[in-house]
């Protein structure tokens, strides 16, 4: 197991909320910078300019780009969940939505064989490893009458 593996939030001192947040917009990053190195590949500027998508069978449309934004928007929310929204609800969407987009990384991977196509979604897949992690450790708050500054140790 590597270091990031063996190191929580609570010894870090980061709040849980952050490192979440944090590890999504890295998801982010490396789905633009994938998909922006793409266009360096000539069958996908040909099938971009030929209106499909390229070793797919799937047109380039209105139903496709909406599909597309969706997928991408669901991530750059969960930028924003990770700090808003309350513990218990947090934990089960960074767990949902981090296998779901685990799945569909593993599906696009079938039958590609460019190298940074592959690294990248390596990478795509530790990190939403380490966010199902995060949010499987993620302890609730069962304590009544606990004093503020313990709930906000326990959300850590």
């Amino acid at each position: 197991m590597n270091a990031i593996a063996r190191t929580s939030p609570r010894e870090t001192g980061v709040d849980r909320r952050i490192v979440l947040s944090g590890l999504w917009t890295s998801v982010l990053f490396i789905f633009a910078y994938v998909d922006i190195f793409t266009f360096w590949r000539a069958d996908a500027i040909d099938g971009a300019l030929s209106g499909s998508v390229p070793g797919t069978g799937l047109g380039i449309d209105q139903t496709f780009l909406v599909l597309t934004t969706a997928y991408i928007l669901i991530p750059s929310l969960m930028v924003a969940a990770s700090l808003l929204v309350p513990a218990r609800v947090n934990q089960v969407l960074n767990l949902t939505v981090s296998v779901f987009y685990a799945g569909s990384i593993v599906a696009t991977m079938i039958g590609e064989s460019w190298l940074y196509y592959i690294a990248g979604s390596v990478v795509e897949l530790a990190l939403l490893a380490t966010i199902s992690g995060v949010a499987w450790s993620w302890r609730s708050r069962r304590t009544s009458g606990a004093r503020p500054e313990a709930l906000k140790q326990a959300d850590r």
